[in-house]
């Protein structure tokens, strides 16, 4: 399978045509989930780092 530059940019304008900009309470809602998100792993990461400094300064 080649690569098609035009077939490329048609669908690129095609996407863009589709696309719209979401209104404030859906952007407020993405916003809440990608914080909730990143908020969640990095409770998770300080977990696992608090469980292994307690175990290693047992030692």
């Amino acid at each position: 399978m080649r690569f098609n530059p035009r077939h490329t940019l048609k669908n690129m304008a095609n996407t863009m045509k589709m696309a719209k900009k979401p209104d404030r309470d859906e952007y407020q809602q993405h916003l809440r989930l990608v914080l909730l998100g990143i908020a969640g792993v990095g409770a998770i990461g300080f977990i696992i780092q608090f469980v292994f400094s307690v175990i290693t300064y047992g030692r």
